[in-house]
């Protein structure tokens, strides 16, 4: 929320200034987000009156002009305005005046204004436009003033440019907030200080005339209040006072009856529409939408309606989205001659989310639901009229009667507040008398036992519902400055993690170790990525996404990177390391309610990684060389060092089918692990396949406890072995047999170091046999190893590998 300075203080004025009372408001709950001056620094412009323009003789588009600013004599200036004339006031800078510089930048010097000339003619001064003062971006002329402005006065006094803008950012439970009124109200309670009451004098009734207003769900409308105000002039100009105002609140001027609705939101936190008597067919029928109806709303956008939206509705159509925002049908224009003005009590919880349902906001839907005072409509109704009067008025403006009706307002409900309780969650010693004394500040009714203050909230409290909420406002206007510095009595033990198990954290530490650069993305992403690279033909779909293309929710973090690399290589980046770890989303009817409290979608963590590019940066020690397969490999088996991990052969959908393969630990498949499928390399324009890697985080998170081993007092013996075998047999296989043959002998590691295929058979086109060369350590522990116990383990070995696999020995 924006506001001016001086609006707040016309309402209440402590004796703070501008930086002390931003200091108050955040202490308070209202968080001051921004303070901005209304304009930036200028001087040596006052007032100044045209009094004669004549054609400059040396130039079509130039005028002289004699312009009275209050001195001795009239200023020659010499002026290209297209807007300039006799009797306007506009703004005149002076010679020695400094105006804001045209660069934008902090460092640059003002722009003086020297005696000079121009084609020959002397100009004293300048002529300004709001642009040249960077008081708007309008730049079509000079900025005319109000014919009451006094000739010769400071510009900056006249309006009001010594101005500081407040943005707050307000929380959801301060709807009473939202207003001038309403900060102003907050900043009497907080600092004592005179809060000045409005008064509503009541128009005068000339006419008898009213509009029919039938309130069908009580559920939607608890107050409905409105008048017929006829013959107005909405041609009109709407007061530059108000028009500065609106613009300092971030609201620009649209026509006097839009700007007075405008105004009145502001000052007081009430929204209302004024409609186009003569444009309603029959009466106003507040209800629910039905379907198959639509609006054409204010901002030109056209929207359904069904039952769970409110609607203002005539004997034809619907004519408002209750609460949000009027439709055109209705809309005043310059060709309005008479107005029904409405201010009504809408249910906080009818108007809630209808908006965000059409993905747009309205500062009144803003307001609604939030809850606005429902005890002012008739008040707020006169104060519309009034402005509608002195500005729109003409001769023959007429009122009609007020017409409220009053359904179903919210309930007050008293609230206990025990003196005791409230010193225990505040931290520090509260009175009885401090208590009642914040209660009547704030304005709340209470009544008084010992110990104990039932207060009765107002009208405009909507979040006022339970104890804690008047415990807060205690400390809030005692101050939170107040609260003792107590040192916690709380030991702070840090929680000590098993050593077989390490942090999310210290596994992002081992990735940027293997040269991986971390990266967050969105949970939610295309679905075209969902279809393609994770093969879920049905992905969680977002209700309101916040782009379109960012659809549904990641079952996969492949997607992610690979839209990552194409943005680096879209940079000129030759080589891409990145890994993410992040939650992905599945539909799973088991699940329980996960981390996001949604029941039925797993949400597990996962580790992913890619590698594009150069193995290396550029270097002189080796030729340049492409990452593969077996170089991210390498990665995944150090990431999960010192377990052991497996490989086997897998299809997945975003991978090359022959490079590709699962990742197994303890016979679990964690992951998986391969080159980018050549389809999707060719779809998504990437000049070679990088290889990527997906691993639950889970299995990352385990480790083994370091066990000490003893140095082996006896020697190893190593020997090499050549097996012919088909094929079909892979090399795990191999290794598995000879492994598992060990269990209890002296082999202790085989290594495979050789893959040879011997050359074609004469009249053969195939092998079907290659030669695997493995070198096998021995060691006996004990005792000092014999030829014979090495022979006969080896041949036991052959023998393993001929039964299993069917391999023979190499001749």
């Amino acid at each position: 929320m924006q506001f001016p300075e001086s609006w707040l203080r016309e309402f209440c004025n402590p004796p703070l200034n501008t930086a002390e009372l931003a200091d108050l408001l955040t202490m308070a709950g209202m968080e001051v987000e921004e303070l901005r001056p209304a304009a930036p620094p200028f001087r040596g412009v006052v007032v100044g009156e045209v009094l004669a323009v004549e054609r400059h003789p040396d130039a079509d588009r130039l005028n002289v002009c004699q312009v009275d600013v209050g001195a001795a004599a009239p200023l020659n200036i010499v002026c290209g305005a297209p807007n300039v004339r006799v009797g306007i006031k506009v703004p005149c800078a002076t010679v020695g005046a400094e105006l804001p510089p045209a660069d934008e930048k902090v460092s640059a010097e003002p722009f003086r204004i020297k005696l000079g000339k121009l084609r020959g003619v002397e100009s004293q001064g300048m002529l300004c436009s709001a642009r040249e003062l960077k008081l708007s971006d309008e730049h079509g002329g000079l900025l005319v003033l109000a014919e009451d402005a006094k000739v010769g006065a400071s510009l900056r006094d006249h309006l009001l440019l010594d101005d500081t803008l407040f943005t707050l950012k307000l929380t959801p439970n301060l709807g009473h907030v939202l207003s001038v009124f309403g900060v102003a109200r907050e900043v009497a309670a907080l600092t004592g200080s005179p809060l000045l009451q409005p008064s509503f004098p009541t128009t005068r009734v000339g006419s008898s005339d009213t509009l029919k207003v039938t309130v069908e769900a009580r559920d939607l409308c608890g107050r409905f209040t409105g008048r017929i105000v006829g013959q107005v002039n909405p041609k009109a100009t709407t007061p530059a006072w108000m028009v500065d105002r609106l613009a300092r609140c971030g609201q620009r001027s649209v026509s006097p009856l839009v700007d007075i609705s405008n105004y009145v939101m502001f000052e007081f936190g009430r929204p209302s529409h004024i409609f186009d008597l003569d444009k309603i067919h029959g009466g106003l029928q507040v209800r629910w939408g039905r379907p198959g109806e639509s609006l054409k709303l204010l901002n030109g956008s056209t929207v359904d309606v069904d039952a769970k939206v409110g609607v203002i509705a005539d004997d034809h159509a619907v004519e408002s989205l209750a609460g949000i925002m009027g439709g055109d049908a209705t809309a005043v224009s310059d060709d309005t001659r008479n107005i029904y003005v409405e201010a009504a009590f809408w249910w906080p919880e009818a108007v809630a989310g209808r908006s965000r349902r059409y993905n747009f906001s309205t500062d009144a839907g803003h307001r609604f639901e939030r809850g606005v005072d429902p005890a002012t409509t008739v008040e707020h109704i006169e104060r519309l009229t009034q402005l509608v009067i002195d500005i729109c008025g003409t001769p023959d403006t007429v009122c009609g009667p007020i017409d409220d009706q009053v359904l179903a307002l919210p309930e007050a409900k008293p609230l206990t507040l025990r003196i005791d309780r409230a010193a225990k969650v505040i931290g520090m010693p509260v009175t009885p008398t401090q208590c009642a004394g914040v209660m009547q500040r704030l304005g709340l009714a209470y009544t008084e036992a010992p110990g104990v203050l039932t207060v009765t909230p107002p009208s405009w409290r909507f979040d006022l519902q339970i104890e804690e909420d008047l415990i807060e406002e205690v400390i809030r206007v005692i101050g939170f400055n107040s609260l003792p510095n107590t040192a916690p009595r709380a030991p702070i033990t840090a929680r000590v993690r098993p050593e077989a198990q390490r942090s999310p954290h210290a596994v992002r530490h081992r990735l940027a170790a293997l040269d991986y650069f971390e990266t967050i993305n969105f949970s939610f992403i295309e679905a075209r990525w969902e279809h393609e690279l994770a093969g879920n033909p049905d992905p969680i779909r977002v209700l309101n996404p916040i782009a379109s293309p960012l659809s549904v929710m990641r079952s996969s973090l492949i997607g992610s990177l690979v839209n990552t690399l194409r943005h680096n290589l879209a940079r000129k980046a030759p080589r891409v390391r990145l890994f993410e770890i992040g939650r992905v989303f599945r539909r799973d009817a088991n699940a329980t309610d996960g981390p996001l409290g949604v029941a039925g979608v797993s949400q597990p963590m996962r580790v992913a990684g890619l590698a594009y590019g150069p193995v290396d940066a550029a270097q002189w020690g080796s030729k340049e060389r492409a990452v593969d397969f077996f170089d991210v490999k390498g990665d995944v088996q150090a990431l999960f060092s010192p377990r052991a991990v497996s490989f086997a052969v897998c299809e997945h959908p975003a991978l090359h089918p022959g490079r590709s393969a699962r990742i197994v630990i303890d016979g679990v498949t964690v992951g998986h692990i391969g080159e980018l499928h050549p389809r999707w390399r060719q779809a998504y324009e990437l000049n070679s396949a990088p290889v990527v890697f997906e691993i639950e985080l889970a299995a990352l998170l385990h480790t083994t406890v370091p066990a000490f081993v003893p140095l082996p007092k006896q020697q190893s013996v190593w020997r090499d072995i050549a097996v012919m075998a088909d094929e079909s047999v892979t090399h795990e296989a191999l290794v598995q047999a000879i492994v598992e043959q060990s269990s209890g002998s002296l082999i202790r590691s085989a290594n495979l170091f050789d893959v040879f295929r011997p050359p074609f058979a004469a009249g053969s086109t195939t092998s079907t046999e290659r030669s695997l060369a493995v070198r096998l350590e021995l060691r006996d522990d004990e005792a000092t190893l014999t030829d014979e116990r090495i022979d006969a383990a080896v041949a036991g070995v052959l023998e393993t590998l001929r039964t299993r696999l069917g391999v023979r020995l190499r001749g």
